[in-house]
């Protein structure tokens, strides 16, 4: 990289008089005045560019409280459509449905509206009586469902009828002691209601019949919904919005679930040894020392979505969904493998969202001797993209370090949302161009007119030169903003706008 002379910049530039003229001192108002837009008076700046540069401070805040919503649990046993009636209430695809048997294994909660009310229906795995291993723990979770529930959807297969599983069903809703009202799901005719009328044998009362998939019948039976909800619910809490969301990202059977769970300090998710446990983004507020965050543990990243079927497949895809959703991303690897391909990818799916960052080593406890020995190394050499991001060792089933969490996730969320005053980095560019010019290129040498930062979540910078900045160079600038300013946690976008070459007047 060439040198100058510092004497050379004696001369007044552009980058000296907009350093001087605006030091630290100055009041951070949003937006670009009219004394820097007299300083690029020669620059021919775009109608884009410009909104670029005012649109500096634009930031929102959501609304920061939310009453207690009425909560309904749809139950039944495996196969008889909970998730496919979840959507058609829903009035959109968020459950993950495929034509087989256990897809749903979690309790999931979606928040919808019918009839101008808002009520929060939770989706449950299939109830079966005596299930063992990971059948008996979906089922468990369809019991607290049904505990932490103002009132009960039990849907019924119309085609086949009640069956001992259902009349087990039956048994389990009698002794809670709440509102139930009886889907007979799967009739698609006048005649599947003839055979629907069966189902009165249950004693539960009138069997609404509908079809889940092509919405026969939704419509009174969300009525009769609405009638056995109360306005206000007696069991669930106060969900309040505006909180931090945060992502649980991983390959399948790294401890994500696991994870949320020592969090929570309760089993809040499915946990099997069997890779690809969760299927559907599984959202839940955990209290965290007195702190309420918004903890979204998602299905396991495969190596190829794009030849995933089924419900692995429409389970990637929620899980990017989750991450455009989320503020910050916990991105948890195995400590006692090597790193894979697929973290890899997982690492570079998060950095080209935008969103704060954390790195957990998980499984810490099963990891030997000669394996600590390499884990620094490679840390040092395969992750070198993302040494600014915060980094925990923790293991989920012991919660051994499981609070060093918290620390960092405030690390990188304060940096995400970082601005730096224009003074400030209008300085640290001048000194850059100083003692670290740009090399010469063709006979010139361009030279940063002008810095801004646009906006925040992540930190944007725009740099406007007098010519091309070459890829390092902007790396180069990267790391000294990193220096100077932090940015512990998050990734930083810089880009470069070089002058327009004015044609000549005739």
């Amino acid at each position: 990289m060439s040198t100058q002379d510092p004497s050379e910049f004696a001369e007044p530039t552009v980058v000296h008089d907009i350093a001087a003229g605006y030091g630290a001192e100055e009041p951070e108002t949003p937006g670009l005045d009219h004394a820097l837009r007299a300083g690029l008076a020669d620059y021919d700046l775009s109608e884009s560019d410009l909104k670029l540069l005012d649109a500096e401070g634009e930031d929102f805040d959501e609304d920061s409280s939310a009453g207690a919503l009425p909560v309904l649990a749809i139950v039944g046993r495996p196969n008889v459509g909970k998730s496919t009636l979840v959507n058609r209430v829903l009035g959109r695809r968020e459950a993950v449905v495929e034509d087989v048997p256990g897809v749903t294994r979690d309790r999931v909660r979606y928040e919808t509206e019918w009839a101008g009310r808002r009520f929060v229906v939770v989706d449950t795995g299939g109830w079966e009586h005596d299930a063992k291993g990971l059948a008996g723990r979906v089922a468990e979770q369809a019991e607290i469902a049904i505990e932490l529930a103002d009132a009960v959807l039990f849907v019924v297969d119309g085609q086949v009828g009640a069956t001992a599983t259902d009349e087990a069903v039956v048994k389990l809703l009698r002794r809670t002691k709440k509102p139930v009202i009886l889907a007979a799901n799967k009739v698609d005719d006048t005649r599947g209601e003839l055979e629907a009328a069966s189902l009165w044998s249950l004693g539960l009362g009138e069997p609404y019949p509908v079809s889940a998939l092509h919405g026969r019948g939704s419509g009174d039976l969300l009525d009769a919904v609405l009638a056995a909800l109360p306005e206000v619910s007696a069991v669930g809490e106060e969900r309040a919005t505006g909180l931090r969301r945060v992502a649980l990202l991983g390959r399948p059977n790294v401890g994500k679930s696991s994870l949320l769970n020592a969090l929570a300090g309760e089993n809040r998710v499915v946990v099997d040894s069997t890779a690809g446990t969760t299927r559907d983004p599984v959202d839940e507020i955990i209290d965290i020392n007195g702190r309420q965050w918004q903890f979204v543990d998602t299905a396991g990243i495969r190596r190829r979505v794009h030849l995933t079927r089924g419900a692995d497949f429409y389970a990637s895809l929620r899980t990017h969904a989750a991450l455009e959703k989320a503020e910050v991303a916990v991105i948890l690897l195995d400590s006692s493998e090597p790193l894979s391909e697929q973290d890899q990818r997982i690492i570079s799916m998060v950095q080209e969202s935008g969103r704060a960052m954390v790195i957990a080593y998980n499984k810490w406890d099963l990891m030997d001797e000669e394996r600590r020995k390499f884990l620094e190394r490679e840390f040092e050499t395969d992750l070198v993209q993302i040494q600014w991001a915060p980094r925990i060792n923790v293991s989920a089933s012991t919660k051994w370090h499981v609070n060093r969490l918290t620390p960092a996730l405030d690390t990188a969320l304060e940096s995400w949302e970082t601005r730096v005053p224009t003074g400030k980095l209008n300085s640290l560019l001048a000194e850059i161009m100083q003692s670290h010019p740009h090399p010469v290129r063709g006979g010139k040498q361009p030279r940063i007119l002008y810095g801004s930062q646009v906006s925040t979540k992540p930190p944007r910078f725009v740099l406007f030169t007098s010519g091309f900045f070459e890829a390092g160079y902007r790396r180069f600038i990267e790391r000294r903003l990193r220096e100077t300013f932090g940015f512990e946690g998050t990734p930083i976008e810089v880009s470069v706008r070089p002058r327009e070459k004015r044609s000549r007047k005739k």
